[in-house]
């Protein structure tokens, strides 16, 4: 080992002193073959050496190479690691020890990991490691050959280099060998080098090399180190449609990475890309020949399909927003070429997440095109107008725009084709979004989709139960749908998917549950699968979302069980759990906890359990509150309590009532009507009418007496006469 650091060492210097040399050919010609690093001196050693085990173990490894780089350049912290002088990449700095360059990649990772985490852009794909193996044994010939042309491209004339890049373009340059030997030569440094030159056949070669090593993700980040993105960004100005295209497409491949997309936008790619979709927009001009308009095109498409990967962040879709992109990807909608219109539908879905695009998806009148392109042939494009559509479908205008168009029937009958995976968990999903409106739901039975999506319960992937069984939960609102639900056999896949880990799936079957248990008979079933026993024991669940949905879904199981005192009793611990979760801190949590302590304290022996477990002070506790949601809950969980035992003058004592008083003021009359009969209930203490009076609920509640709703009217009524007989009684009591 102290050999080879010996050798290495020596080798430097001697590059060192030739860097010197008078001759400036000679040192351009150094300059140029530095960037391989010392990975590519020690190769070479290492291969004289043979084929030892102990040259094997000592030969650097790749990541040592880019952690060198990082370590040289350190500009990991940027957008690029290329510093350039007369075209060439420049690198100084002394020889690295391999225990020292341990150290040194290990600072690196470090260092990346706390930018990656401290970045404002939350979608991070993550690359996978290099599993490349650091030893040169067992390489195909096409390796080395590949390393020769390399080298003739680095000391090579123009011609040399056009012939070179022709020749590496008859490799399979989608082979992980082919593309590690660009780079382990010091190729990709050459290929992006020769981006910068005057030659527009260099620089075609150049990036359609480029274009196909891009695919892999080592290959990508490499390209981004050396400052490769700045110089894609330039060409796209260039007057060469060819060169927009290979340049679009390129940064179209190296931007599946975060730090790669900001790189992008810094340098002013995103407006750029932008204004590659607007060469499409004159194509219809008679004086243009075929081949332009097709140049056009293809010069769009490649923009189209940058953008799709640069639109993953948010501060992109911004971007791409202000450049005045939704009006030129509304236009292109309307082609009818299928390469075209994919990444196009493909860059709407990713920034259809923002409220802003959907407002302007709407304004542009997308939704109709995305509807009729349902209807194509390509599955890939039916795909991602279904996921769009999913992602607009949040909206009820853009929902009632979906049915308006007639995009429910083709919805409906994708449903039918099962074998594209990825094309039924977009269309499950607009599903689902549509059938939050419930004239689409209507629709939805007209065209048989209910019975097809409860077929879908089994034997589906996670990403598609989770958009089922949230349609079913929107479509069993209604009673038709829960008959039918029953009578296809629903209920007992709908029970065993309360067992799963995945969250959103767990949100949705158990509000699919919840539904189907207002109808009797289906009540029935889920008793006898045990559902209302998985559903109660999801209250244990530690995602909020579970918990609450969970709670909600209890209560009409509660409501329409046969023997709901004893049913709820028979789970042991159960009670105690329920009066617990009411210290949640989710106002969501809160208020489903309060429907269910309403429903359970119906049976008195159970109100007497929950009592005993301190429901009244945890309920007072919520008073406080300015979320008419939990107010309105929490009003009706106190009327019900206060029926057992001293639990009226409980709610004094502990401060319930001054609060419930303010509940009046609400703007929602559902808080009026729960606020009146718990305020009803609490008057029949003496010392909670005097509270009562003292803040003032007798002329809020005068207001409530001439309602419309009966309900509102007795209880304000009630309460009013029972502050009045106290007030009575008082004077009474003076002046006797």
């Amino acid at each position: 080992m102290s050999k080879q650091e010996v050798r290495f060492s020596g080798e430097w210097k001697k590059r060192e002193a030739l860097k010197e040399a008078p001759k400036k050919e000679e040192a351009a010609a150094l300059q140029k073959a530095l960037p391989a690093s010392g990975k590519s001196v020690l190769e070479k050693n290492y291969i004289n050496l043979g084929k030892s085990q102990m040259t094997k173990r000592l030969q650097p490894s790749l990541n040592w190479k880019a952690t060198f780089d990082f370590k040289e350049h350190k500009s990991l912290l940027r957008d690029t690691q290329e510093e350039k002088h007369g075209g060439r990449l420049e690198r100084s700095g002394p020889p690295v020890s391999p225990r020292r360059s341990q150290l040194v990649r290990k600072s690196a990772e470090k260092i990346e990991e706390i930018i990656s985490e401290s970045s404002s852009e939350s979608e991070e794909d993550e690359e996978p490691p290099d599993h490349y193996q650091e030893a040169n044994a067992g390489l195909p010939s096409e390796y080395w050959q590949i390393q020769k042309l390399v080298k003739y491209l680095k000391g090579g004339n123009q011609t040399a280099t056009v012939i070179a890049l022709c020749s590496m373009q008859d490799f399979n340059l989608a082979q992980e060998t082919c593309q590690l030997a660009i780079r382990d030569v010091g190729g990709l440094e050459v290929l992006i080098n020769l981006l910068d030159t005057d030659e527009v056949k260099c620089k075609i070669g150049s990036l359609k090399i480029l274009k196909e090593i891009s695919h892999n993700p080592q290959i990508r980040r490499n390209i981004v180190d050396l400052g490769g993105l700045p110089i894609m960004v330039n060409i796209l100005d260039s007057p060469h449609k060819s060169l927009k295209c290979l340049a679009a497409e390129t940064i179209a491949n190296v931007a599946k990475f975060r730090r790669a997309r900001r790189a992008v936008r810094r340098h002013g790619g995103i407006t750029k890309l932008v204004a590659l979709l607007d060469c499409a927009q004159n194509s219809g001009e008679p004086a243009q020949s075929s081949l332009y308009d097709a140049r056009d095109v293809e010069v769009a498409r490649c923009g189209a399909l940058a953008l799709w990967s640069c639109s993953k962040s948010y501060e992109n879709k911004e971007a791409i927003r202000k450049a005045g992109g939704i009006p030129l990807l509304a236009g292109l909608l309307k082609t009818s070429h299928e390469n075209m219109l994919i990444p196009v539908v493909g860059t709407l879905q990713e920034c259809a997440s923002e409220e802003s695009y959907r407002t302007a998806i709407k304004a542009e009148r997308i939704i109709e095109n995305l509807v009729k392109n349902l209807n194509s042939e390509n599955e890939q494009l039916q795909e991602h107008c279904a996921m769009a559509i999913y992602q607009c479908a949040e909206d009820k205008e853009t929902r009632d725009l979906v049915r308006l168009h007639g995009g429910l029937k083709p919805l409906a009958s994708l449903l039918n084709n099962t074998d594209n995976k990825e094309r039924l968990a977009a269309v499950t999903g607009a599903i689902w979004k549509c059938s939050i409106s419930k004239e689409n739901v209507t629709k939805f039975r007209e065209y048989k989709a209910i019975e097809t999506l409860v077929g879908l319960l089994t034997d589906q992937p996670e990403e598609v139960l989770v958009n089922v069984v949230g349609a079913l939960g929107e479509c069993c609102q209604e009673y038709e749908n829960r008959v039918l639900v029953r009578k296809c056999g629903g209920i007992q896949p709908l029970v065993n998917l309360l067992i799963g880990i995945n969250q959103t799936l767990l949100v949705n079957v158990t509000k699919a549950v919840g539904a189907c248990a207002l109808e009797p008979e289906s009540m029935m079933i889920i008793d006898r699968l045990d559902g209302v026993r998985l559903l109660w024991s999801l209250l244990k669940n530690p995602h909020p979302d579970v918990k609450a949905s969970a709670a909600w879904a209890l209560c009409p199981c509660i409501q329409n069980a046969k023997d709901a005192g004893e049913m709820v009793r028979s789970f042991v611990g159960g009670l105690e759990l329920v009066v617990n979760l009411l210290r949640s801190d989710n106002k969501e949590v809160l208020a489903s906890v309060c429907a269910a302590i309403t429903n359970i304290a119906k049976d008195q022996e159970n109100l007497a359990v929950i009592t005993d477990h301190g429901v009244v002070p945890l309920l007072s506790k919520l008073a406080n509150t300015n979320n008419d949601k939990l107010r309105r809950h929490l009003a009706e969980a106190i009327s019900r309590c206060c029926m057992w035992g001293r639990n009226r003058a409980a709610f004094g004592e502990y401060k319930a009532v001054a609060p419930l008083v303010r509940y009046l003021k609400s703007n929602d009359t559902s808080v009026h009507q729960a606020t009146a009969q718990a305020l009803y209930q609490l008057s029949e203490d003496a010392d909670n009418c005097i509270i009562m009076h003292e803040n003032g609920a007798v002329k809020l509640l005068l207001d409530m007496v001439g309602s419309p709703d009966q309900d509102l009217q007795e209880a304000a009524a009630g309460c009013i006469y029972n502050i009045r007989k106290l007030a009575l009684a008082t004077e009474k009591a003076r002046y006797t």
